[in-house]
């Protein structure tokens, strides 16, 4: 059932009013920077007031104008929007928190620009999550882009600009592919709106419905698929909040997700086996990605590509093909969010307090910074997938998926991956609690300021609450499953 409601609409906008009085209030920081926390709980709260209907089984629409019969810029809240919504916006509360200490004991330059962008951008990442076709989806991924760009290069140092003219050719030459994949959905089926069992007719050409399939999988580059991945390592010279949120909320992941089943439809899937392709990009990448992050002593670089491989996660759950699967992929966006973004928390602060940005820097440091350390020990255990973390429930429900689906060899994935998350996460840990200080250090406890301890801390606490009570993201991917099955 469907319902008008301007609620999408107002979850939209609210950040971009929240960057009117950040504007406005430029010359007042603690004004400023009290607008922005105000417009990420307000709009936290708006989302939330959705969760009763949608698992009532309605959605929710707002149509701001149209262009033609079928074609809109269009809200439609669902079960899928809305799961990715709720850890976005729940996620730039803490964001925020933490920037707030973080740009303040860095003295960072330009921070209305910071918090000005950063309030586009969640407007943007609002209206992918709540998109009701291809073109507000478009319109609003291209956006993200645009605001992230001016994150990037925040600091305006040579290294960043040059990371970040990286970072535009893959973002903004690839999504011209998703442009492209576009127009021929449209060319395909008459129509760009979102529908659950596909929009493709039974004649459509098989050969241009899967070319168009293949164009998405690499246009959406914010999935960061290997081997167009080496946008968001680039990206990490930003600020360590803007990496935070980069690798937390996996926009591409969602759209390639969005893309299959509400454009393709399951039955089309199935019918020309084009689950098998993302399957075999998701398994390289997350393989890889971790191998490499294993490689990397630059903390920022380590937890990046471990982000590159812990988002594939999400579509091999949609490649394949299985209600578990698709469940599990869901539920990655929530506890992959909630865990990544605690480790990039803890690695600001450690940055913040100690100056150091290496992992081969970090003997002893659980000695002066013990809660960081230790919300860092938790999410990293979520990371690989140990219970009783969140972490854990997603891969339980890929295994099963992955049993359903009658691939076997992508449990062998996973189980590698847990592995190779074990073993670049936990010897930081084990270096952090159980070796000495280097020569010269003591061990006076030096944490960062309190706001940002506090954000690491609620997150790391998060990985344990997503364990014990998963059921309002587990009732979200069964209505999901219950419209594209």
């Amino acid at each position: 059932m469907e319902i008008e409601s301007i609620k999408p609409f107002l979850a939209v906008t609210v950040s971009l009013l929240g960057a009117a009085l950040i504007l406005v209030t430029r010359r007042s920081p603690n004004i400023r920077e009290g607008c922005s926390l105000a417009a990420a709980t307000l709009k936290f709260l708006i989302v939330l007031t959705m969760i009763p209907t949608v698992l009532a089984g309605k959605t929710l629409n707002y149509t701001l104008f149209s262009i033609t019969s079928g074609v809109s810029f269009a809200f439609r809240v669902d079960a899928l929007g809305l799961t990715f919504a709720t850890a976005a916006s729940f996620l730039w509360i803490l964001i925020t928190i933490y920037s707030i200490g973080y740009v303040r004991s860095l003295k960072e330059q330009a921070q209305t620009r910071y918090y000005l962008s950063f309030a586009i951008t969640l407007s943007a990442t609002m209206g992918v999550a709540f998109a009701a076709n291809l073109m507000t989806l478009y319109l609003f991924y291209e956006l993200i882009g645009f605001s992230v760009y001016a994150l990037v290069v925040h600091k305006e140092t040579e290294e960043a600009f040059t990371k970040g003219n990286r970072y535009i050719f893959y973002v903004f030459m690839l999504a011209k592919l998703f442009l492209l994949a576009g127009i021929l959905a449209y060319a395909l089926s008459g129509s760009l709106g979102f529908n659950p069992k596909g929009i493709f007719p039974s004649k459509a050409d098989p050969i241009l419905i899967t070319l168009t399939y293949l164009l998405f999988l690499v246009g959406i580059s914010k999935a960061a698929i290997i081997p167009f991945h080496a946008w968001l390592p680039a990206a990490m010279v930003a600020p360590m909040p803007v990496c935070a949120l980069l690798a937390g909320v996996d926009v591409g992941a969602f759209c390639i997700l969005r893309a299959t089943y509400y454009l393709f439809g399951l039955d089309t899937l199935k019918e020309l086996n084009l689950g098998l392709p993302l399957v075999v990009l998701a398994s390289f990448t997350i393989v890889v990605a971790s191998v490499l992050a294993l490689t990397r002593d630059d903390l920022k670089a380590r937890l990046a590509y471990s982000t590159i491989g812990q988002a594939s996660y999400t579509l091999l759950g949609a490649a394949l093909l299985a209600p578990a699967g698709l469940t599990g992929g869901i539920l990655q966006i929530v506890n992959h969010a909630i865990a990544k973004v605690t480790l990039f928390f803890c690695a600001g602060s450690i940055y913040v307090a100690s100056g150091k940005t290496r992992v081969s820097e970090l003997n002893g440091i659980g000695k002066r910074m013990p809660f960081t350390m230790a919300a860092f020990a938790l999410g990293a255990l979520s990371l690989i997938g140990f219970p009783p973390f969140a972490g854990f429930i997603s891969k339980w429900y890929l295994v099963f998926g992955s049993v359903e689906a009658g691939l076997y060899p992508a449990i062998a994935v996973l189980v590698a991956s847990s592995i190779l998350s074990a073993s670049y996460l936990l010897p930081i840990v084990y270096a952090a609690f159980f070796r000495d200080l280097p020569p010269g250090e003591n061990a006076e406890r030096r944490e960062a300021p309190t706001m940002m301890v506090v954000a690491l801390i609620i997150t790391a606490i998060g990985t344990l609450v997503l364990f014990f009570a998963p059921s309002v993201f587990l009732e979200l991917a069964r209505v999901v499953m219950g419209e594209v099955g």
